[in-house]
């Protein structure tokens, strides 16, 4: 059900920053002039403003931050008490968000998204979409490896049964509705990329092309990624499980194979060193069960995360209540 359009449809544009000192002004500059131009074509409200969401920085985020608001009141800012990482520094910006807004597009501060895609998103929300996702038309500026692997990954996710969509990251627009149920999603192990596909409602994509960062380094080396992918697929699947009990299953049927030719040996009184079998089964044994402690340990890990429910995020300072 298309939504009418109207000039009170608050908008607040959600961006995390941790250690963005070097894009800041430039991230705001080209801000203002887009948000201008949609307020002054009635597509959002004048209420609308855009929140950074200070994820602990190091440098002088925060205090670029509260200048940039004292200067330009279309700006404001949240500062988390210490660094929390980027998905619960997204999700404090989403939830402080959706208490001021209508709906929320949410996107990172190194001007990689393309920010000319939020008129064709909301062009698809006041079409009745609830949820409009960002997507990448291609990966040409990537080089070979990050292109292979990012490619990878969602393919990965999909086989492990999590639904995400194809090369969307969080340059995404939701209702207020949305975020509504949203906050009801109280796990500890936070992987947005997931939930939302999970909470349902009319959903929609917008293609764009992702552009080269303006300045500073990439938050996300190798490291992070692989940890954030693994987040993922443990916080949504269960597959990895189910594949230590089919691997223990075919090992269990190949000692059952391993004991029977051991006794014919024996019966037929034929002497066989076995000191290689014996050891390479041994170590590839032992190998094998450490593995799969590993991937169960993960799993209990996430688990007491999750029961002593700490808070994902502490919000020391909100500008608009200052």
């Amino acid at each position: 059900m298309k939504r009418k359009q109207v000039s009170q449809d608050i908008l607040y544009v959600v961006i995390p920053c941790y250690n963005e000192e070097e894009v800041l002004e430039e991230t705001t500059r080209q801000l203002k002039e887009k948000m201008k131009d949609l307020i002054t074509t009635k597509k959002i409200s004048d209420k609308s403003r855009v929140m950074y969401v200070n994820d602990g920085s190091k440098d002088k985020t925060w205090n670029i931050i509260e200048k940039i608001h004292r200067k330009e009141k279309l700006f404001t800012g949240i500062s988390l008490s210490r660094n929390r990482g980027h998905q619960n520094a997204l999700l404090a910006g989403l939830m402080t968000a959706k208490n001021y807004a209508d709906v929320v597009i949410s996107m990172d501060a190194d001007l990689q998204d393309d920010i000319n895609a939020m008129d064709e998103m909301l062009d698809k929300y006041y079409q009745g979409n609830d949820i409009v996702y960002g997507v990448r038309s291609s990966r040409k500026k990537d080089t070979w490896f990050k292109r292979t692997t990012a490619e990878g990954f969602y393919k990965f996710m999909n086989k492990m049964g999590v639904d995400v969509v194809y090369n969307h990251a969080d340059y995404r627009l939701t209702s207020k509705r949305v975020l509504d149920y949203l906050e009801n999603y109280k796990e500890v192990n936070l992987f947005l990329r997931g939930i939302f596909p999970l909470i349902g409602f009319s959903s929609d994509i917008v293609y764009y092309e992702r552009n080269e960062r303006f300045a500073g380094e990439s938050k996300y080396p190798l490291k992070k990624m692989l940890s954030f992918a693994w987040d993922g697929i443990t916080s949504f699947s269960i597959r990895p499980i189910k594949l230590v009990l089919n691997l223990g299953i075919f090992i269990f049927a190949i000692s059952i194979l391993i004991l029977i030719y051991c006794l014919i040996v024996k019966l037929f009184g034929y002497t066989v060193d076995g000191w290689t079998f014996i050891m390479c089964s041994i170590w590839i044994v032992a190998g094998l069960e450490m593995l799969s402690l590993g991937i169960i340990g993960e799993y209990v890990g996430k688990i007491y995360s999750e029961t002593k429910a700490r808070p994902r995020y502490i919000i020391s300072r909100n500008l608009n209540e200052e």
